[in-house]
């Protein structure tokens, strides 16, 4: 996770004790309260996906995933799943939005509706031993995924839930799960909670998965595609923005380095980091390396590239949010990089220099304002490359956060004078296929007349 700059507040194994109380405590809540009882289990197994399936759910003698399945017959320990059925369809019918991307409560409530609805559900094994056994009968462990969806809670301390993490954080606002196991997180733990009378997670998201040149990632193909090797290949914000502005998030998608390239080329050369390496230059250059004071009053352009950067994204990004929308996110951030390059176009500041520095100045300080708040936008995708960018301008923290966007920049704040290339170009390693998606169409680059601050900018 450090590798990818990413961090967590926990990591916790289900054979630590705190999980295995939490397990055994809501085994009995639930004992208690008559959703469990004792059988016999008769049924395909799927090891692999660690899950029954019914007969109608096979695909060619397999269960759904691919996966190898056997016919197993034992004693086992049942949840009562089929009394939960019309609360859950309920549940969904009543919070579509629960469920994302649009289109998995489609998924989920066809399960749910299908003839007969729920089957009660196995919750503990006898085949073998390793697993929290069941209180009370040890010959028996406690079903897979009864025991991994507790992780949840039990990271946070339950059954203790009055203490602070537990109140914190659940319910969750989030679950992000991969798209093979939604069923689980939609289906069996919405109804453990409910049955044990706990708050849902307020959202459950379904990840797609990342193919290779069009095929599913395997070790027997070879395509395996290493995180590792990708950032130690192009740095980790590379990765970090390519992974999350390539493709809808929810959806599969194809990876390919000369995706990678084109994106990165597109988005973070030619645009961001053309704009802020000409706002530097161009400070350095004509206002002795200082952010200017504006000297002149605010154009109408003026005032819609800055309500462009602030308002009227910041309401935008909002809403992607709230959807993990992370492509359209990204999209609507680059805007403002372009909108400012259209604008550095326009005003052509080199030549304000030499017919109106008052108004140079006041172009400039604009810049320097919509660069920082689109730098705290790519903040939490870049971190470092951000980081660089708040340096480059010598922005104080205190305002490089969102709690500072109703801010303006401080006039008078020192730039690096010693500015080497802010996104260096990806070369490609070969014309990209007739499948790839078509590159994102390159903008014009900013040059000034007479070249010569183009020349210093590129």
């Amino acid at each position: 996770m450090s590798l990818l700059h990413c961090s967590n507040d926990d990591f916790i194994r289900t054979t630590e004790d705190r999980h295995k109380q939490a397990v055994e405590h809501l085994w009995k809540v639930l004992e208690d309260s008559g959703q469990i009882y004792l059988g016999a289990y008769e049924g395909w197994y799927s090891i692999r996906d660690e899950a029954f399936y019914q007969q109608s759910e096979l695909v060619d003698g397999k269960a759904p995933t691919g996966a190898e399945v056997t016919w197993v017959t034992e004693e086992s320990y049942f949840f009562r799943l089929s009394q939960w059925t019309e609360k859950l369809i309920d549940l969904y019918q009543k919070h579509p939005e629960m469920l994302g991307p649009k289109g998995r409560t489609n998924e989920i409530m066809a399960m749910l509706t299908q003839p007969g609805g729920l089957k009660d559900l196995s919750i503990s094994r006898t085949a073998f031993s390793w697993g929290i056994p069941v209180p009370g009968n040890p010959k028996h462990v406690v079903y897979v995924w009864l025991d991994a969806l507790v992780n949840y809670i039990s990271a946070l301390g339950y059954p203790d839930t009055d203490q602070s993490r537990f109140q914190k954080f659940w319910p969750a606002d989030i679950h992000i799960v991969g798209k093979d196991i939604l069923r689980f997180h939609a289906i069996y733990w919405p109804a453990f909670l409910m049955a044990a009378n706990l708050p849902l997670p307020k959202k459950i998201f379904a990840h797609g998965w990342w193919t290779k040149d069009g095929e599913k990632m395997s070790k027997s193909l070879g395509n395996v595609v290493e995180p590792c090797a990708l950032v130690h290949k192009y740095g980790v914000d590379y990765v970090r923005y390519f992974l999350v502005s390539e493709i809808p998030f929810g959806q599969d998608g194809d990876f390919a380095h000369d995706l990678l390239a084109i994106k990165i080329n597109a988005d973070l050369a030619n645009s961001y980091g053309n704009l802020v390496m000409r706002a530097l230059v161009l400070i350095n250059k004509f206002c002795d390396g200082k952010v200017p004071a504006p000297e002149t009053p605010l154009t109408e352009e003026d005032q819609q590239l800055l309500a462009l950067a602030k308002s009227k994204t910041l309401s935008t990004l909002k809403s992607q949010l709230v959807e993990l929308n992370m492509k359209a996110l990204t999209e609507t951030i680059l805007a403002i990089s372009r909108e400012g390059n259209r604008y550095i176009i326009h005003y052509a500041p080199w030549e304000l220099a030499k017919t109106d520095p008052a108004r140079m100045k006041t172009v400039l300080y604009v810049l320097s304002e919509a660069l920082r708040l689109t730098t705290i936008y790519m903040q939490p995708i870049i971190p470092s490359s951000a980081k660089r960018i708040f340096d480059d301008f010598g922005v104080p923290e205190a305002y490089q956060t969102f709690a500072s966007i109703e801010d303006t920049i401080p006039p008078g704040l020192t730039v690096n004078p010693n500015l080497a290339p802010m996104f260096p170009r990806v070369e490609l390693a070969a014309a990209p296929t007739a499948k790839a998606v078509q590159p994102p169409k390159k903008e014009k680059k900013v040059k000034a007349p007479k070249q010569k601050i183009t020349d210093e900018t590129q």
